[in-house]
């Protein structure tokens, strides 16, 4: 996450610097494979690019989510767990900020996955959204194996979590907000604990929201 965080740094200042003579696009990150391929009788290079894969987890509200709930979506994920003393509660406070501006537009969630299933159980997780005042279907709290959370954080949202028994809360991670587009890719990752990111992600899921609609990933 260290080298996508600098690479988003990168981009995001080249974007800057020709901002004034065409309009903003957000960047792909993610690893990325070129396709050669004969279209009638010309060769061509289509490019493939990481995306977020199949997935199955339950919600606050014992129901089950999986990718196929995010076809044609914008969405954000971040991980967290409810016991978590240090920058959670900071993280889920900025995230209402989101939560606020997208929760009646159809077209866009989020996704806050638990690192400690264990304890973070259905009810657990319930409890948690009402005291942050969520309700409806535009923020879910998922839970799952522990096993295919860690996986899908480290490898495909490129968020470092670990257990760490000498910690407090005994779990570490990283609080970035990953910003995934319709058809699956990541589009950019921010300090979920500092105001002035999370307002910068706001304003490119509106970017997003502008690109023309595209077909999902299959």
């Amino acid at each position: 996450m260290k080298k996508l965080a600098g690479a988003i740094a990168v981009i995001l200042l080249w974007n800057a610097c020709k901002f004034n003579s065409e309009k903003k696009t957000l960047p792909i990150y993610g690893n990325r494979t070129p396709i050669t391929k004969v279209v009638n009788g010309q060769t061509t290079t289509d490019t493939i690019y990481q995306t977020i894969p199949a997935f199955k987890f339950i919600d606050q509200y014992g129901d089950s989510i999986n990718n196929k709930n995010l076809d044609g979506k914008i969405y954000v994920a971040d991980f967290f767990f409810t016991t978590c003393p240090s920058i959670c509660p900071i993280m889920q406070r900025n995230m209402l900020d989101v939560y606020n501006t997208f929760k009646n537009t159809n077209d866009v969630k989020i996704l806050s996955y638990t690192i400690d299933p264990k304890h973070d159980s259905v009810a657990v997780l319930k409890k948690y959204a009402d005291k942050l005042g969520i309700t409806g279907n535009s923020w879910w709290f998922l839970q799952g194996k522990k096993d295919d959370t860690y996986r899908l954080a480290e490898k495909n949202y490129l968020v470092a979590v670990k257990p760490d028994s000498t910690v407090a809360g005994g779990y570490i991670h990283q609080g970035y907000f990953v910003l995934i587009d319709k058809k699956s890719r990541i589009r950019g990752a921010y300090d979920g604990t500092k105001p002035d990111e999370v307002k910068q992600l706001i304003a490119d899921i509106k970017t997003l929201k502008s690109e023309p609609d595209q077909p999902a990933v299959k």
